[in-house]
């Protein structure tokens, strides 16, 4: 008897484990948190991925992805710190990243995780850029706007264990009403801000001609009084040269007597008779008649 209440104990044993068996274990997939909880309570989460070990009807497994969510939020107005309204269109990537937090706050609920997120993005839009006047949000549109409010939405939203990896601002754009007039506005700065560079240019030109026409005007200066300056000693060296040729009574006989053959050949050039007229004492009378002396 014994030995038969032992055997039917052991395939009873045996029997609750092949039919447990299959609950025994659970599978980690890549990219996932699985949270192991017992009599509802957390004791463990891990994200290895792997089989795992569980006491069926004790132990409960949940499971959380890790991957990023994309999030579109509804377009949203708001208002610059110069009271001006704007349109924005914003979406978000965001992740799990403290699975506990993640499901003691918003019961792992992927639903309230996207109220919350779109509540924190919106505060932070608001925040953001009501510090900001339009043409600021203009300018910064883009990676320094979008770092901001995903800063600004992760300081509220850390408490539920996700962040916001991304935020990107799809559209910034204006009402109707005010779009024309906002326009017109930029266009007369920009057009203002391209004269001051022409008057600038312009200026800086004429700076440069100014001082073009200066530094020439003393170059010509220069270069006509060196030209005056050789043609003086030219004619100082000429007047020395000729001095140095006719130092002598009878040099000083002969040039005149070669200047007056100038003057009469002169006399003779051209065309048709010439009639020449000469006093008695002339040099060329002399020429043409002989010395008198």
């Amino acid at each position: 008897m014994k030995n038969f209440a032992l055997r039917s104990v052991l395939l009873i044993i045996a029997a609750v484990v092949i039919l447990t068996l299959p609950f025994s274990f659970y599978v980690v997939e890549p990219n996932e948190y699985a949270a192991l909880f017992k009599f509802g309570r957390i004791v463990s989460v891990s994200d290895e991925p792997g089989i795992k070990f569980k006491i069926p009807n004790i132990h409960t497994v949940r499971h959380i992805s890790k991957r990023l969510h994309l999030y579109d939020i509804p377009r949203s107005g708001v208002i610059t710190k110069d009271k001006k309204s704007m349109i924005t269109d914003n979406y978000v990537m965001w992740r799990v990243v403290d699975p506990v937090k993640y499901i003691q706050s918003l019961n792992a609920n992927e639903s309230l995780a996207r109220e919350r997120i779109e509540a924190a993005v919106y505060n932070a839009i608001k925040n953001v850029i009501s510090s900001m006047t339009q043409d600021e949000v203009i300018e910064a549109r883009g990676g320094r706007l979008s770092t901001k409010i995903a800063e600004d939405s992760n300081s509220d939203i850390g408490m539920y264990g996700i962040a916001i990896v991304q935020t990107e601002v799809k559209a910034l754009d204006l009402p109707n009403d005010n779009k024309a007039a906002v326009y017109e506005r930029m266009i007369s700065e920009r057009q203002n801000i391209a004269a001051s560079y022409t008057a600038e240019g312009n200026s800086e030109a004429q700076k440069i001609r100014n001082r073009t026409d200066r530094e020439t005007a003393i170059m010509i200066a220069g270069a006509e009084q060196s030209a005056d300056i050789l043609v003086a000693e030219g004619e100082a060296q000429y007047m020395r040269t000729l001095q140095s040729a006719y130092d002598t009574p009878e040099k000083a006989e002969f040039y005149n007597f070669l200047r007056s053959l100038d003057a009469l050949k002169k006399s003779f050039s051209g065309k048709g008779e010439r009639v020449i007229i000469l006093d008695k004492n002339s040099e060329i009378s002399r020429i043409i008649y002989g010395s008198k002396d």
